[in-house]
């Protein structure tokens, strides 16, 4: 409850009842009625009731503000929820909460509205206002802090200093600041800024905000007594100086945007080790910490019974028996409903829990699953099969038979090339007697992977037929269609299937993987920083046109999918329209485009138009009809994505307009073009580091361009310190020396430079320096950075980039 209003008013203050922009209008229609329009001098007893009238409403908004304050369970956001009403009490423009940091004996801003710098930091002494008031201890009320008179008048050391109005770009006049003291902890203040009436603030609002310290006072203690008490699961970290508490808070908002695990971002954007922060969850959860090892047993006689998606769902395993105890590995051994479960599936037998990491319970899930599906070899698959070439009568049996060698062998060419992490599956069969050849393309370079015996050929054919339903009879014409692998008990993938029939009266089957997962955040997909940042600003803008080219598995729809994920809030409604939908994001809805039915790009989109949209995507503008709508749409306030198949950002606009484009629509509708490539990256278990000659180092610098560029967006000289990586070989990478890639990007932004050359049609090479001028690096230019960086080298870098 919040008591302490004066019974008599000696000034009646007419504050707006709720916060925001009527709050003027609000005080009208009060002050019309308190004493109505007619009543010239209103008679003291009237006075008096509206007076009365006047303070309980006054009274209950503040007690309402001050029971959500003291009820809270998360200080900051009931702050950021309650700003207007509070501002609006007191008819203030601003206002701002600071709590004690008592190591460095300052003031720190915990709560701000408007524009303010990000964090303010004053010492609590007479230099300052606010810490005048919490150095005395007392309530300071001042009409316009640039009277230097007034403001000495409360201390004589006391100046306003003029600087943070500057960098703020605000004009401060009146302030009101109260100390929050609890049990003679002198713990923040509260201040006001600026009363919009342009007058003091009034004793009953000197009253109001002292009563809401009391409040505040309380909430704050109460919260720093339980941060005391409840320990957290990175105390470690911050004793131990691993990490400071603004760098942990920094990684949960990250964490919370990304989507990831706050361990994951601590690991990749803070380099934490993971041994560190197992040490901290293990310290926290009292258990011990368990890390993925990929020559772990797999516990056969503990799955027995478990479904792996329901282990998935629950981020649980069971690893061994030790000590007569079954040690289970899990994320939280604090969830007491899962242990209650793990508890029901073991009955009767004792438990000992593990915490792991979330990617690392994963990885024991799959580990475990992939080893009981590689129980039988390829060896023995094909020797099996080629000693039952000749007895095969009943050719239909086999391909449907799940225990059949033939089932079994496109089950496991499937299963090993997802695991060695495949984009595409070639099944190439040749006339005669000649093998047949299965190739798989690996991070963008096609390898073999096995030969079978001709006679198998048409088998193999046929049962990848039926698993994606297509016609097995007929051989003459091209088909397509799709196969959900976990319906034949293999990993949760998706495969998009093409025949094509070939010389020889032969089929090649070409199977895409297209990988189930979220999408990666932009800040982990390679960008560097200029072009992180001036991407992140293009995609947040509330409307304009988005493209990223590059020719077909460059990852431009993934950098798509990324760069919704960011955006993808339950305030945005999104549209996209792709063919096929190879990534799913919840809270987007996408649309398969199906031109035999005539719901092609064109058709998708003006569907789109019609359905309220705040983004759309299209996956492909290839014609003039697509393009012109998504300018169009671009212009009438959505934001489009799209892609083209276009070698570099400045011949994007080449291609855009000789499709038609009018040059001013299209100018005044582009953000920005991303060009994109996918690099190999050496492998990280393997590379070696090394002094590169100074030959090899020149070749670099001479690869970007000119010396002035490169010493002004790399800046590497050549020392004796310099290292470099290249590739090596080892068993992780099958002795290739990469594994993985990476996108190399170029950037142009649409500036005004730009939009006027788009405007006049000029030609390729005047886009291109002037995007250079406006700080665009090439894709070879970003690939060079790269390879200073440590992740690549040239030989990989000249083979995507020309």
């Amino acid at each position: 409850m919040c008591h302490g209003f004066p019974k008599n008013l000696s000034a009646l203050s007419f504050a707006g009842i709720r916060g925001g922009k009527t709050h003027f209008k609000i005080r009208r229609i009060l002050k019309k009625v308190l004493f109505g329009t007619n009543v010239a001098e209103p008679d003291t007893m009237v006075l008096k009731r509206r007076k009365l009238k006047f303070e309980i409403a006054y009274r209950k908004n503040l007690q309402d503000i001050c029971n959500k304050i003291h009820a809270a369970a998360n200080l900051d956001e009931i702050l950021v929820d309650l700003k207007d009403e509070i501002t609006g009490l007191f008819e203030a423009e601003r206002l701002t909460v600071y709590v004690v940091d008592g190591k460095k004996r300052e003031l720190v801003s915990r709560f701000k509205s408007g524009d303010e710098i990000a964090e303010i930091r004053i010492p609590i002494s007479n230099t300052s206002i606010s810490g005048c008031a919490a150095f005395k201890r007392k309530l300071i009320n001042i009409k316009n802090v640039y009277d230097d008179r007034e403001v000495a008048s409360i201390d004589e050391d006391l100046k306003f200093d003029k600087s943070w109005d500057q960098r703020a770009g605000f004009k401060t006049k009146q302030v009101l600041v109260v100390p929050v003291i609890f049990k003679n902890f002198i713990l923040g203040v509260i201040q006001l800024i600026n009363r919009r009436d342009g007058g003091l603030f009034s004793r009953l609002d000197e009253t109001s905000v002292t009563e809401m310290a009391k409040i505040l006072g309380i909430a704050l203690y109460n919260q720093k007594r339980m941060a005391k008490v409840r320990p957290h699961k990175f105390d470690y970290l911050l004793e131990h100086h691993i990490l400071t508490q603004k760098e942990l808070d920094r990684a949960v908002s990250d964490a919370r945007k990304g989507k990831e695990s706050i361990e994951s971002v601590l690991m990749s954007d803070f380099k934490i080790p993971k041994k560190k922060i197992g040490k901290s969850l293990s310290r926290f959860y009292k258990v011990p910490f368990v890390e993925y090892d990929k020559d772990t047993p797999v516990p056969h006689e503990l799955l027995t019974g478990l479904k792996v998606p329901f282990l998935r769902n629950n981020l649980w395993v069971p690893l061994k028996i030790k000590d007569k105890k079954i040690v289970v590995a899990i994320t939280n051994p604090y969830d007491l409903q899962k242990i209650g479960e793990i508890k029901s599936l073991f009955p009767g037998k004792p438990l000992s829990f593990y915490v792991a990491l979330k990617q690392d319970v994963l990885n024991f899930i799959k580990h475990f699953t992939r080893k009981e599906k590689k129980s039988v070899s390829m060896e023995e698959l094909l020797y099996r099969l080629e000693g039952e070439e000749e007895a095969i009568e009943d050719e239909e049996a086999v391909l449907y038979e799940e225990d059949s060698a033939i089932v079994q062998l496109v089950h496991k060419v499937i299963v090993e090339a997802h695991d060695r992490g495949s984009s595409d599956i070639h099944i190439e069969p040749y006339p005669g007697k000649e093998k047949t050849q299965i190739r798989i393309r690996v991070d963008g370079m096609c390898q073999v992977f096995e030969a079978v015996p001709h006679a198998l050929r048409d088998k193999i054919v046929s049962r990848i037929k039926i698993m994606a339903g297509l016609d097995i009879v007929e051989r003459r014409k091209p088909q397509d269609g799709t196969i959900k692998f976990k319906n034949y008990g293999g990993p949760d993938i998706e495969l998009r299937v093409a025949t094509v029939p070939t010389q020889g009266n032969v089929e090649d089957v070409v199977m895409r993987i297209l990988h189930s997962g979220d999408p990666l955040p932009l800040n982990r997909i390679g960008f560097s920083t200029a072009n992180y940042h001036n991407f992140i600003r293009a995609v947040t803008k509330p409307y304009g046109l988005i493209f990223v080219c590059g020719p077909t598995g460059s990852g431009k729809t993934s950098t798509l999918h990324s760069a919704l994920a960011h955006i993808n809030t339950t305030e945005t409604k999104i549209w996209t329209a792709e063919d096929p939908v190879e990534i799913s994001q919840r809270g987007l809805r996408q649309v398969q485009v199906k031109p035999k039915i005539g719901l092609d790009f064109a058709s998708a989109m003006r569907a789109f138009l019609r359905s309220d949209p705040d983004v759309i995507m299209v996956g492909e503008m290839r014609d003039r009809e697509t393009t012109a709508i998504g300018i169009e749409a671009s212009l009438t306030g959505h934001l489009v994505f799209s892609t083209l198949h276009t070698n570099s950002a400045p011949e994007s606009i080449s291609r855009l307009l000789d499709l038609g484009m009018d040059p001013f629509n299209f100018a005044d509708a582009i953000l920005c073009i991303l060009a994109q490539r996918l690099v190999r990256t050496l492998c990280k278990r393997c590379k070696a580091s090394y002094h590169p000659s100074e030959k090899e180092y020149d070749e670099l610098v001479r690869e970007y361009g000119l010396a002035q560029e490169f010493k002004k967006n790399v800046d590497i000289p050549y020392t004796e310190n310099l290292m470099l990586n290249r590739a090596k070989g080892c068993p992780d990478c099958y002795n290739a020396g990469y594994a993985g890639r990476m996108a190399l990007h170029e950037l142009l932004m649409g500036t005004e430079a730009m939009k006027k050359l788009i405007q006049n049609r000029s030609p390729v090479e005047m886009i291109r320096d002037q995007a250079m001028r406006d700080g665009m690096n090439t894709l070879k230019q970003d690939g060079i950075q790269k390879i200073f960086g440590g992740n690549c080298d040239l030989m990989q870098v000249r083979k995507v980039c020309i």
